[in-house]
């Protein structure tokens, strides 16, 4: 009996909890009750979100309004042609310097990095067995030059034979060329700069032996510089001595260089078919040095009755390229052919003419023929600075 007691006391308080805990959540299940204000307010927000659905549809379709556009009405501009290519800088005139003979450092006659004119003393190598063999060459020319005059004046008064004064003439001869060998050999004790140009790093001090053929410093002429680089065989007939050139460099960025092409190598490269090319280019200023990447942008012609539009304008299609022109507040898609590609604008070589206006913004534009409304207007000559500018007054 204590056991059934105890289980149905167990059931019951099991069953109270259950209810305690369930029983809000029967009674919620139902919808809340709306009152007829609030249904009101439903009403009103949903017939607004229909007719705002509407209207934004109608506008996409072009039926309830025209499609905002910003449009550029082309206007002929100049625009060159060009080739681009990639090359790397040479000095206008490069040097190491080498001795030809074997000797002892005595005279280092420049600093590293420093300019030097042609003709300054580079290295000085110890000369004083050269010295001493000029001067003894030169004692031997005189003493034979004293002997020919002595023979000559004997000659005259028949006390020698002829072939006593020819052999006297000669001795002469040989002694003349025993001094000019010796000086020679003297003169190579000394090292020159063979032109201006700056000084690099040698490899070398004071007191050094250096064997004939051994490297001892670099002199570079960077006033003046050239570029080299390749164009494909096909432009050799656009590619003329003269022609402008614009040059670029990575390590100076932001900054263009002047030059001109100064000579092309009269064989085309069998293995690469491309035409070697070199430009001349003026470096007063230091800004470039030898052995830079650079890109070369060669300018092969120029047209002044040029249509350009911004990039955004081109809408591709497969291999067809389409842009859409208003008329009348009518968008009419049309097909052109497009040429050179400059800052962000494209060259229209058919399909368009001066005057024409052209969408460039705002052209969610579903089909062609659709009507649109005219919000912004600029001349495609006017640069991006000053359309900004227009924009902001408006």
């Amino acid at each position: 009996m204590k056991n059934k007691v105890s289980l149905w006391a167990m059931a019951g308080l099991l069953a109270i909890a259950a209810i305690a805990y369930f029983g809000p959540r029967w009674t919620a299940t139902g919808p809340a009750p709306v009152s007829t204000a609030e249904v009101g307010k439903v009403d009103t927000g949903s017939k607004g979100a229909s007719n705002a659905t509407g209207s934004k549809s109608d506008k996409g379709g072009g039926a309830a309004g025209p499609t905002p556009v910003e449009v550029i009405e082309l206007r002929p501009a100049a625009v060159q042609e060009d080739l681009v290519a990639v090359g790397s800088l040479r000095s206008n005139e490069s040097v190491v310097l080498r001795p030809e003979v074997a000797g002892r450092i005595a005279q280092i006659g420049f600093r590293d990095g420093q300019p030097v004119r042609r003709g300054q003393l580079i290295i000085g190598l110890d000369a004083s067995v050269n010295q001493a063999e000029v001067a003894q060459a030169r004692a031997e020319f005189e003493l034979a030059q004293s002997n020919l005059k002595r023979t000559e004046d004997l000659a005259r008064k028949n006390f020698v034979s002829s072939s006593a004064q020819e052999q006297a003439a000669s001795n002469v001869q040989v002694s003349e060329a025993k001094l000019k060998l010796a000086e020679a050999r003297l003169a190579k004790m000394r090292i020159l700069a063979p032109f201006d140009g700056v000084v690099g790093i040698r490899n070398v001090s004071v007191g050094d032996y250096v064997k004939d053929g051994t490297d001892l410093v670099n002199i570079e002429d960077v006033g003046i510089l050239k570029a080299d680089f390749r164009l494909p065989e096909r432009y050799f007939t656009q590619i003329r001595v003269g022609q402008p050139v614009e040059v670029t460099a990575d390590a100076v960025a932001g900054e263009q260089f002047a030059g001109v092409i100064d000579a092309t190598n009269p064989r085309i490269d069998a293995n690469a078919r491309s035409l070697e090319v070199r430009a001349r280019l003026s470096n007063q200023e230091r800004k470039l040095r030898p052995g830079m990447f650079v890109r070369v942008r060669v300018i092969i012609g120029e047209r002044a009755n040029a249509l350009l539009v911004p990039e955004e304008a081109i809408v591709p299609l497969g291999e067809d390229f389409f842009v859409f022109r208003v008329n009348d507040g009518v968008a009419k898609r049309v097909k052109v052919k497009i040429g050179v590609r400059r800052a962000a604008k494209v060259e229209i070589l058919d399909g368009l003419g001066a005057g024409d206006q052209v969408v460039t913004a705002g052209m969610r534009l579903a089909r062609d023929g659709q009507q649109v409304k005219i919000v912004g207007s600029r001349e495609s000559g006017v640069g991006s600075k000053d359309i900004a500018a227009e924009t902001g007054k408006k």
